[in-house]
């Protein structure tokens, strides 16, 4: 059985919603034969590449906010993320254009498979999250791809070329077909939608159904 989770390094809930997914497959019966794989879905493709404003400006203008209210509504998100386990410090996150993290992301599935594109998926969403780091830049890219494992000379390859760019626009356009309009979005065996970082035992229910339907058909 396969979950697919379209998501973006730089979005709180996908990793919310990750986690929540991994407490109900960590209590699944039949886990091992579930295969979790993520897709591109890229939260603002106009971020500026090399920008550097932090993301409480961003999110204050978007929703036309004090700077101390948009920090609020920050704290308010890292306090379930810590619910789950996640350290976010989103009041020093930068607004980083992730297209070129989302190629990285699909060279790791093709050269190492789900596991390997889980690590560096984590590792990033702690280099954002945690560390501040802007994950546009290819410095932070490259030396977060190769501690995740991935070989130096393919991630150089994919950062001076546009490889992958057509796997991450259509990663896109299939989120477009099954109605997404946000993220996260889990899509398990093409056939059952769950949009949102909902509750562990929402996720616990969808893999039983799926299970239970994918052996009786």
């Amino acid at each position: 059985m396969m979950v697919e989770i379209w998501s973006d390094v730089v979005c709180p809930w996908c990793a919310i919603g990750r986690s929540r997914l991994d407490a109900a497959l960590a209590d699944f019966a039949h886990a091992e034969g579930v295969e979790v794989v993520l897709r591109s879905f890229e939260l603002d493709p106009s971020a500026p590449v090399g920008g550097s404003q932090p993301m409480v400006e961003v999110l204050a203008e978007k929703y036309g906010v004090p700077r101390d209210e948009a920090v609020r509504m920050m704290a308010r998100t890292e306090g379930l993320a810590a619910d789950e386990g996640l350290v976010m410090h989103m009041a020093t996150t930068l607004h980083s254009n992730t297209v070129d993290a989302h190629r990285l992301l699909h060279l790791a599935l093709a050269t190492g498979g789900p596991d390997v594109q889980a690590r560096l998926n984590a590792a990033l969403v702690t280099a954002h999250f945690e560390h501040g780091e802007d994950v546009g830049d290819h410095a932070v890219l490259r030396r977060t791809a190769v501690a995740a494992g991935l070989d130096a000379a393919d991630v150089d390859d994919v950062l001076r070329s546009d490889r992958y760019a057509s796997d991450v626009a259509a990663d896109v356009q299939q989120a477009r077909a099954y109605g997404a309009t946000g993220v996260p979005f889990f899509v398990i065996d093409r056939r059952y939608g769950i949009s949102g970082a909902q509750p562990t035992e929402l996720f616990a229910q969808a893999l039983d159904q799926a299970w239970s339907e994918s052996v009786s058909a």
